[in-house]
């Protein structure tokens, strides 16, 4: 019996001993600055969410919250950088709707889901179908007329193969039966740059990217790609109530940390980002352009992810999209 005793004594210490640098990380946490990877270049949807979170972030950790813009491959180059941290909780990543689209277009060197903690939906908003001054629609009746006359001759940008708004391009062909000319860039801010300056004719860019633009003139805006109008910009009517019933995408952001990060640390920042996204000033700045916050569960997040990934997996074989 006694020695029995001793096993389980010694058994208890072992469990607890390896236990305890987690524990005690995860107390200490956060000691030093965080990384904030955002997977386009400035001036995108994605890079404004971020710079926003950044500061109510910041302010709720007690630590620095440091964007770091890692554009390229749709998300995808900035996702490996987090799939390959440390699970520390000093580096954690904006997801976005290349996350889920990535697997059915390129191979990754990394696993969508198995590489992942998924910490918090942050918010959602649809794309704004906005086109430049030259082109003469003022309708999305007006523009499927011209593009079904001029096949091919019209090209729209989008912030990458894959990308919202590169599917929202694809999905609005294939329910129209009209053809234009896809033009991808690096990132919504230099596919926005490239709209505005008149080098493509059309852009679903995200609303938080292109509301601005649009409000001040240089941009015209003819359709949301919702089901329902946004509150953001009421006087904007949707795709589907303009003339293609049924369309519908919704581009959005979300925060992980690396797979293996502990519990207590995932937990940590979720409270953080949940403190950030109750902030009313953050709440007035997003929603005044265009984001509907969410604010999920982990394990809601996870299995939206999850859902996502299927839901586009079929989307892009069906409409034989490839990756770069």
């Amino acid at each position: 019996m006694r020695q029995q005793a001793r096993r389980c004594v010694i058994l208890f210490a072992a469990v607890f001993g390896a236990a305890l640098p987690a524990a005690v990380q995860a107390q200490a946490y956060p000691s030093k600055p965080i990384r904030f990877i955002v997977g386009f270049p400035p001036g995108g949807s994605n890079d404004i969410v971020a710079r926003a979170l950044a500061p109510k972030l910041s302010e709720n950790l007690g630590q620095q919250v440091v964007v770091d813009n890692r554009g390229g491959a749709n998300t995808a180059i900035a996702s490996e950088l987090l799939a390959r941290a440390a699970p520390d909780g000093y580096t954690i990543l904006m997801n976005a709707p290349g996350h889920a689209t990535n697997p059915a277009l390129i191979k990754l060197n990394f696993d969508p889901i198995k590489d992942f903690a998924f910490i918090a939906l942050v918010g959602e908003a649809p794309n704004l179908l906005v086109v430049h001054p030259s082109l003469p629609v003022h309708s999305v009746k007006a523009l499927i007329a011209i593009s079904k006359r001029r096949p091919g001759d019209i090209n729209y940008g989008s912030s990458g193969i894959g990308a919202s708004p590169h599917l929202s391009g694809e999905l609005f062909q294939y329910m129209t039966g009209i053809k234009w000319v896809h033009i991808p860039y690096r990132g919504g801010g230099p596919g926005v740059i490239a709209l505005v300056a008149g080098e493509v004719s059309l852009y679903f860019g995200n609303l938080p990217t292109v509301i601005r633009q649009a409000r001040a003139g240089k941009l015209r805006a003819l359709a949301v790609t919702s089901l329902k109008r946004s509150p953001a910009a009421p006087d904007i009517p949707t795709v589907a109530e303009s003339g293609v019933p049924g369309y519908a995408v919704t581009t959005w952001w979300g925060m992980s940390a690396p797979a293996k990060t502990p519990q207590a640390i995932i937990q940590r920042l979720h409270a953080a980002i949940m403190g950030a996204l109750s902030a009313p000033d953050l709440r007035e700045r997003l929603q005044g352009l265009g984001a509907d916050l969410v604010g999920s569960t982990p394990e809601q997040y996870s299995a939206f992810v999850r859902n996502e990934i299927a839901k586009w997996d079929k989307v892009i074989k069906a409409a034989g999209i490839k990756g770069e």
